[in-house]
């Protein structure tokens, strides 16, 4: 996962500084004044509601050296900012301003006064940090300030801006509902259609009656296919059924194939592994830690077998965990750096994004930091190949065929999905290539069909792909992917769909969009055969929801989240330290959401939905949603919106009134002796490491 998508020029290209024009300070306007506009660029003032922020462009010749993640609040050493001020002649903005700069305009010499630039010197750069810069150019323009970065090796300077694509002529947006994706819908391969008896009335037949019918054996002919409809109607609701609350934000969580287990995993280092072969009533099953991890666990997977869980986190080590809670074994270490020769194990300057399973379990596929696919067999404990493939992180891998392990998927930073047929890579190219984002992939899934393939990028667009209608190698080749992106930051900057330039290379079927992907690399699955027909596709959003689509790109539903869980939890006092951004003002340590993940169970109408959410981001959760068909209530226990902690246990805390200034004093008294005694139970606990 880069730590932002670069410009098609590369990473360090640093361009003629004379090729920018010098925005000055007219005091008498109060505002920021670009002298000179030659680029054809369009420039937009920062708002309260924008978080956009520059970037600038390194060289190329350092584009291959310069491979390690790196966060924004790293880039502020040596950072100098140069405000040229000068009193010209200018019209008011307003009266009481006006009045102002008219009067002290006559008390000084007539003619322009050019002012010595103000100096900030870097160090108290560093001590503002990179919210506090973005909160003080968002009232003076962040677009208009000319940011001189010197280098102390070779003295060289420059600045630079995001890429905006040229504008294209046409429609911008592919059409709703999408033709491609209502032939998908009516071939029977993702779920039934509705059989009306009146065409012109088109009545949507209520599960009641459904139910009825099926009891009565009315038309005995269409049962099979009446219980399909009736699985696929019945989308879970928002009103959470449980609220699962970790200390620490969560990153992915899924059902086993079965539905009789789930893992989530949290920033802590933990994963938790529950029983849920009753969908309604979860039991604790166990925790794994992942010893020595790097800033989370960055992914998981469970083997076919439900018998171990796979975890990663940001270096080249795997951890394989037996889910039995009566091994209390160490996990074993799986080291896929294991290939080269030298170096310490684990510390090989690569970190790892995505993993999965084969079909047979035999095997497991890595996406890592190195632009590379792993493949590890787990009998000879090594890793049996590589594939050097892509140009920029690799954030999502999968098996194209559950049943096969040859075909791969890998998702990239570098904007392309490439399909990989092991039994014909004597020449290590790619079988084809899947081209239609514009920035980088989050997340790729496999229907397992070994034909669809879903995916989620930072250009704000789920796409459903054919592996049928892929391009050529040879074809793709020929086309540089970095002259369709713009260099978006999708884990501080704010997506306008202005800025949005299809593909014209784009060889998807259908294209969803309406979910944000922002903050983190956010997932996406195909509904369950079981329980939905195959009928949806889903994905989290950083606005705190599930959203679920038909395959014609409409909107079937929505699970709000946030609704769901807002103020669920009393505020800790120590959450500052903790917190994702405190850089906007208007909601200073509110309550956000943002679904990271999310989970359909294969036999039952339940949405498991795992979340960065509390407040300022600094905490998480997985909350339970079923289909209760409207229902705000519950006569059966446990009740709805039952709050409970990471092992199911119930906990007063959790429902302090957050508002209330004696409910925020005993939750901080509370939350430090929860904090030890959780603290004290997991070093006890024989299922923890």
């Amino acid at each position: 996962m880069s730590a932002s998508r670069e410009t098609a020029s590369g990473r360090n290209e640093s361009p003629d500084p004379s090729s920018h024009s010098l925005n000055s300070y007219d005091v008498a306007e109060e505002e920021w004044v670009d002298d000179e506009d030659e680029d054809g660029m369009d420039y937009e003032p920062t708002t309260d509601e924008s978080e956009d922020i520059e970037f600038f462009e390194t060289t190329e010749e350092d584009q291959e050296e310069d491979e390690d993640y790196q966060d924004a609040d790293d880039g502020l050493s040596g950072v100098e900012i140069e405000f040229s001020m000068d009193d010209g002649e200018s019209g008011t903005q307003d009266g009481g301003a006006g009045e102002e700069t008219e009067t002290e305009s006559t008390q000084t010499a007539p003619g322009p006064t050019v002012r010595a630039p103000i100096q900030i010197s870097a160090h108290i750069l560093q001590l503002l940090g990179h919210a506090g810069l973005r909160q003080i150019f968002t009232n003076h323009g962040a677009s208009a300030v000319r940011a001189i970065i010197t280098d102390d090796d070779d003295g060289t300077s420059g600045g630079g801006r995001r890429r905006r694509r040229p504008r294209t002529s046409g429609p911008k947006f592919p059409k709703i509902p999408s033709e491609e994706g209502q032939k998908l819908m009516e071939s029977g391969t993702f779920g039934s259609n509705e059989y009306y008896h009146n065409l012109l009335k088109k009545r949507k037949t209520r599960l009641a009656t459904r139910l009825m019918q099926r009891e009565l054996g009315v038309d005995g002919a269409r049962l099979k296919r009446a219980n399909r409809l009736m699985s696929q109607a019945l989308i879970p609701s928002s009103t959470a059924d449980t609220i699962i609350h970790y200390n620490s934000r969560c990153y992915s969580g899924q059902f086993s194939d079965d539905g009789n287990f789930f893992f989530s995993c949290a920033q802590d280092f933990k994963v938790r592994m529950y029983d849920t072969s009753n969908p309604y009533n979860w039991k604790y099953y166990k925790t794994v830690h992942y010893p020595y991890g790097q800033w989370t666990i960055t992914d998981a997977s469970l083997s076919p077998d439900n018998r171990y869980l796979a975890y990663s986190s940001i270096r080249s080590i795997v951890c394989l965990a037996p889910t039995d809670p009566a091994e209390s074994a160490e996990p074993w270490e799986l080291d896929f750096a294991n290939m080269y020769s030298g170096g310490r194990r684990g510390y090989n300057h690569f970190g790892i994004w995505s993993i999965r399973f084969s079909g047979d379990g035999r095997e497991i596929v890595a996406g890592t930091s190195d632009n590379s696919v792993y493949v590890y067999d787990i009998e000879s404990r090594k890793t049996i190949l590589r594939i050097p493939g892509h140009t920029e992180h690799v954030n999502a891998v999968c098996f194209g065929d559950t049943s096969s392990p040859h075909i791969l998927y890998s998702g990239s930073d570098d904007t392309l999905i490439k399909v990989w047929d092991r039994r014909s890579m004597g020449d290590s190219r790619e079988a084809g290539v899947f081209m239609g984002h514009t920035e980088g992939l989050t997340y790729v899934d496999s229907k397992g069909d070994g034909r669809y393939v879903l995916s989620n990028g930072k250009d704000q667009v789920m796409k459903l792909w054919d592996l049928r209608k892929m391009m050529p190698t040879e074809k793709a080749s020929r086309l540089d992917p970095r002259h369709f992106t713009t260099g978006f930051d999708y884990r501080f900057m704010v997506f306008s769909e202005e800025d949005y330039q299809p593909h014209p290379h784009d060889c998807s079927l259908v294209t969803f969009r309406g979910h944000r992907v922002l903050k983190t690399l956010i997932r996406c699955h195909f509904s369950p055969p079981g329980s939905t027909n195959s009928r949806y596709v889903y994905s989290g959003s950083a606005d705190g929801s599930v959203y679920i689509y038909n395959m014609d790109a409409t909107l079937a539903d929505k699970v709000d989240v946030r609704h769901a869980t807002v103020h669920s939890r009393p505020r800790d006092p120590d959450f500052y330290t903790s917190a994702y951004e405190m850089s906007d003002r208007r909601s200073r340590g509110a309550w956000e959401t943002c679904v990271r993940d999310a989970s359909w169970h294969p036999n039952a109408p339940v949405i498991a939905a795992t979340s960065w959410n509390g407040w300022g981001l600094s905490t998480g959760t997985c909350t339970l949603h079923s289909w209760n068909d409207g229902a705000e209530e519950d006569e059966g226990d446990p009740k709805m919106g039952t709050r409970v902690d990471q092992k199911l246990d119930h906990d007063e805390d959790l429902y302090d009134d957050p508002q209330s200034r004696i409910g925020r004093g005993a939750a901080h008294y509370r939350s430090r002796l929860r904090s030890q005694r959780v603290a004290a139970a997991d070093d006890n606990d024989e299922g923890d490491w």
